[in-house]
């Protein structure tokens, strides 16, 4: 196995699901792949993080292991030359707070990063529960999602649609010359909250534009917190043509 190029902890993983038209994701969807649905249905998912412990190639940079992330993201799939079926995450948008965190991430993935003023009000422990909160900011105008849960988390069945959401192993972007790179994500399955309450503020249209913001506009079809795990993050490959 090849040393992971990323290293860190994601914890209090908060998922808004929302149906979405494939029409607005089918010229984003990289060369080599297919978009992915489950049970018919498209999505997009808001997805707040935080990672700790972050390090590359094995390196912790003071001041960049512990940070806030909040990402747009779909889901493809992609058949292998062998039959393997690997189920994936395509990035619309990722925000963090780091201007060299968005660098390394678009220099080494071209993953669509920007850095923008964020943090997070997160207070989560099991059984009790708690608060998942992220905020930020961009063009003056303040965002956040967030999300309470009780008890403790559970497992959820490998044909629901919260395991659809939640375990997807592999990750594609296209590249400038428009090539894709594929590179692999390891985690545990993580247990899983239903929040008791949500809610998502900002203007959405001025981050992912007005058809994407449509599509988010509406209550979301699902909504997770998952405790989260290490993961591991490998070195990506371009797929052959």
């Amino acid at each position: 196995m090849t040393r992971p190029f990323l290293t860190a902890r994601w914890e209090h993983l908060l998922f808004l699901n929302y149906q979405c038209p494939a029409r607005l994701l089918d010229p984003l969807v990289p060369a080599g792949t297919t978009l992915d649905g489950w049970e018919g249905q498209v999505f997009v998912s808001l997805v707040g993080l935080l990672f700790r412990d972050t390090r590359i190639r094995g390196i912790g940079v003071p001041c960049h292991r512990t940070f806030e992330e909040v990402n747009l993201r779909f889901y493809v799939r992609r058949e292998t030359p062998a039959g393997e079926v690997r189920r994936a995450v395509v990035f619309i948008r990722e925000l963090v707070p780091r201007r060299a965190i968005a660098a390394i991430a678009h220099r080494f993935y071209n993953e669509p990063y920007i850095a923008l003023p964020m943090s997070n009000a997160t207070d989560v422990e099991p059984p009790a529960g708690g608060l998942v909160a992220y905020f930020w900011f961009y063009q003056g105008q303040r965002y956040s999602i967030t999300a309470t849960v009780q008890g403790a988390p559970s497992v959820v069945p490998p044909d629901s649609q919260a395991a659809f959401i939640t375990e997807h192993y592999w990750g594609y972007t296209r590249q400038p010359d428009g090539r894709t790179l594929e590179y692999r994500v390891d985690h545990p399955r993580w247990p899983l909250w239903t929040p008791t309450s949500w809610s998502v503020d900002g203007p959405m249209d001025r981050l992912y534009g007005r058809d994407l913001a449509e599509a988010l506009a509406g209550p979301p079809a699902s909504v997770f917190v998952a405790e989260g795990s290490a993961v591991s993050v490998f070195t990506g490959k371009h797929l052959s043509t």
